[in-house]
């Protein structure tokens, strides 16, 4: 992608944007929102892009699809038939030399709902020569800025938050005990939720000095869990807490048996660094580093690492390779933090492993321990892929044009496919909009996703000074506040059962820390 066209764009945004999302200012960043949805996400039909948007089921910006070249025509009519959410049915109809052409010319017409589009080749005279292709899908409301702002401040959001956690029977077992409460069923993830924990209670004894002690045991008795869990040093995942423990949701399936996520043993070193500094004991830095370790000497010579393995001999479970971020960003905390320069080279390959394949193919399929990762490309799209690398690559010392026009191509694409500025159109249930779909196979609204998206605004904001990314960010985080629980401070995982049926099985531990750790950074940035 060209990135002189993308680097303008986004000097006029920061010219003619304001930060206040209502009023004549937020009229301003909705028309510079509009004219941005005018532009197509890396179309299929120039060189080097791959035709990534063949089950994506929504667009924000407008599209092109690789319909069939037909022979004998000379021109395409599209036809697009739309059934809005309100308003009378619209029949859309213009002429293009390809098949390939991009909606632009009735984008801004279309009004927001059920389109079926039809393609046909014409001939000379403009007879129907052959169907070039028939695609369904929603043309989703755009932002139009104005969005409620927060019931209360971001810090007391995230203090409530982090209380809620602490609080909850399953997390106050681990003050005698060093196994897990299965009442939380999500404990059954031991990597992600005991980890996330951990994490959790290390925050509280920070921003509670009265609960020090009692946050302090929760984490080493959990710490205790997983360590007790880990696999021996002597095989190839050497001090890895295990993916999934017991019998609990998706650790029962048949696919999960004897097998595990390599990125999930990032969340558990994560979790001992964070121990260590609380506690000063050496025990956990040091599984903190077994782990790095085992993650140096398990790379490929390409630099990549596949998603899911056999535990206990380390052999991949299917093609498909790991995204690498959460281990990338790990590897940089050990050098940064602790001095550990010896993953330098580690760190390079997984870089240029992830410049070379999911940044130039756009797949940024989902890699959830409880969704099957044994999907085609383009199957399962997620921002919860896309985002963290984008904003990984705006942390990037000596960022170029080209930089830039790949950071804000995934941005876009998380907004074009997973954000949700207002009711989504045939949804059956409320999803509590402005929020953030998790992926293609869970199309449901879910506060982690809102964060990822939400972060990659911030550090776009923050590198380039567009302000309608802050504008659209701090709707998302606004949202993560008012749908909390105002008596408990609750923030429900999935939004879709908010407030009837939120959370049936207590919430995702690891959703909350980053709802937690977004709050405050959003308390930082506005309160300085």
């Amino acid at each position: 992608m060209k990135m002189t066209n993308l680097f303008a764009f986004s000097l006029m945004l920061f010219a003619t944007v304001s930060c206040n999302g209502s009023g004549s200012d937020g009229e301003k960043g909705e028309k510079t929102a509009e004219s941005e949805y005018l532009t197509a996400i890396r179309p299929g039909y120039e060189e080097g892009n791959p035709w990534w948007n063949g089950s994506a089921p929504r667009f924000l910006y407008v599209p092109a699809f690789q319909f069939a070249e037909i022979e004998g025509a000379i021109s395409y009519r599209f036809t697009a038939t739309v059934t809005p959410a309100v308003g009378e049915s619209q029949i859309l109809t213009f002429e293009a030399a390809s098949p390939y052409s991009t909606l632009r010319e009735i984008w801004e017409e279309m009004l927001p709902g059920k389109v079926r589009l039809t393609v046909t080749g014409l001939d000379g005279s403009g007879s129907p020569v052959g169907l070039s292709g028939v695609r369904s899908f929603v043309r989703d409301v755009p932002y139009k800025g104005g969005y409620p702002d927060a019931v209360r401040g971001y810090r007391e959001a995230a203090l409530m938050a982090a209380r809620y956690i602490h609080g909850l029977p399953a997390i106050q077992s681990w003050k005698n005990s060093t196994e897990p409460d299965m009442s939380l069923p999500f404990n059954t993830y031991p990597c992600k939720i005991i980890g996330s924990t951990i994490t959790v209670e290390c925050l509280v004894a920070k921003l509670f000095p009265e609960l020090k002690e009692e946050a302090t045991k929760i984490a080493k008795n959990a710490a205790s869990f997983l360590i007790a869990q880990s696999r021996p040093a002597r095989e190839p995942l050497a001090f890895f807490p295990p993916t999934y423990y017991g019998d609990k949701v998706a650790a029962a399936r048949a696919e999960n048996k004897d097998r595990t996520m390599m990125m999930e043993a990032v969340t558990a070193g994560n979790a001992f660094l964070d121990l260590y500094e609380l506690t000063g004991e050496m025990q956990y830095r040091i599984k903190a580093l077994g782990i790095a370790e085992t993650y140096r000497k398990f790379q490929s010579a390409d630099g990549s690492f596949p998603i899911k393995v056999n535990i206990t001999d380390g052999e991949p479970f299917t093609q498909y390779k790991a995204l690498l971020t959460p281990l990338m960003e790990y590897w940089l905390r050990l050098e940064k933090d602790y001095g550990y320069d010896n993953y330098k080279e580690a760190l390079a390959m997984a870089e240029q492993w992830m410049e070379a394949v999911p940044v130039r193919t756009f797949d940024w399929t989902g890699q959830f321990e409880d969704v099957t990762v044994d999907v085609a490309p383009y199957s399962n799209l997620t921002a919860c892929t896309a985002a963290p690398y984008a904003s990984w690559i705006l942390h990037r010392p000596g960022l170029t044009e080209g930089d830039l026009a790949n950071a804000h191509d995934m941005i876009r694409l998380c907004e074009d496919q997973f954000v949700h500025w207002d009711e989504y159109i045939g949804a059956k249930w409320n999803i509590c909009p402005p929020c953030v779909f998790e992926q293609f196979h869970y199309q449901t609204p879910v506060d982690n996703s809102s964060c990822v998206v939400a972060n990659a605004w911030l550090d776009w904001y923050l590198k380039t000074g567009d302000k309608l990314a802050f504008e659209k960010a701090k709707a998302l985080i606004d949202n993560i506040v008012n749908v909390q629980n105002a008596a408990t401070g609750e923030i429900p995982t999935t939004w879709d059962e908010y407030p009837s049926r939120q959370n049936r099985n207590g919430p995702w531990i690891n959703c909350t820390l980053n709802s937690i750790q977004t709050l405050l950074r959003m308390a930082e940035l506005t309160e300085n």
